[in-house]
């Protein structure tokens, strides 16, 4: 497994190598490419998504997300992110992200996010297929970084975890706490009020201690984060 680092946001891959005979992975026509993952199957079986020549680019979409510890309603931003609001919609409309647990929970002093999206519970699992990133040109210096290289990921973004350039798929991110990255990673919407509430209840929880690490501060919550259903909704 890729390791996890308070500066990474990663989805590890799968191991599976395909071989010479195999067909070469399959990828939409329209201005998206998803393409699929041979090497990375699918952790619930789900087709491609749509992708047509004109990609929704205007407005919004709200996503009604309940989980176990609470609602955690979206607002998906098409504007920022046409392709991977397309694909996310898409993935709720399949129930790809119905009873899967939020796997992972940091609380370094520059990252503070919950980790969502993998229907194994593993960091590994995803949709099958990959897409470009649509990365933020907006996000202002980290006042933590007297570089300049990192950029706030605000409090109350909702951004997609990758395992490198252009490797979207399903796991995202909600960010709880103002969080320093790289602007590695795409934006595509924010988190209602009721969704902070929620997760700070989840991160006030904190994270399960391990035999090496009594106290961690990077790893599965202890309060279980189960989100029960993922549907598009008219309220934000």
């Amino acid at each position: 497994m890729t390791a996890l680092t308070a500066a990474a946001l990663v989805v590890s891959g799968g191991s599976t190598t395909a071989s010479a005979s195999d067909a070469p992975p399959r990828t939409t026509h329209g201005p998206c490419q998803y393409t699929q993952t041979p090497d990375e199957p699918a952790a619930r079986r789900v087709p491609l998504p749509p992708d047509p020549r004109h990609t929704p680019s205007h407005g919004t979409v709200g996503m009604a997300v309940r989980t176990s510890q609470g609602p955690l309603p979206l607002r998906l931003d098409r504007v920022k992110a046409p392709c991977t609001v397309q694909s996310f919609v898409h993935l709720a409309r399949h129930r790809f992200y119905d009873r899967t647990v939020c796997h992972r929970l940091t609380a370094y002093p520059t990252l503070k996010v919950l980790q969502c999206g993998d229907p194994t519970g593993t960091g590994e699992g995803g949709p099958g297929y990959e897409y470009k990133d649509e990365l933020p040109v907006d996000l202002p210096p980290a006042p933590s970084d007297p570089t300049g290289v990192r950029r706030l990921y605000g409090r109350g973004l909702l951004a997609m975890a990758n395992a490198g350039p252009n490797t979207n798929g399903s796991q995202f991110f909600v960010v709880y706490g103002d969080s320093a990255l790289r602007p590695n990673y795409t934006v595509f919407g924010t988190v209602g009020a009721a969704g902070l509430e929620t997760l700070d209840k989840i991160a006030a929880g904190g994270i399960e201690p391990t035999a090496q690490d009594p106290a961690p501060v990077d790893g599965t919550p202890v309060l279980r984060t189960e989100l029960l259903s993922v549907r598009p909704s008219c309220r934000p």
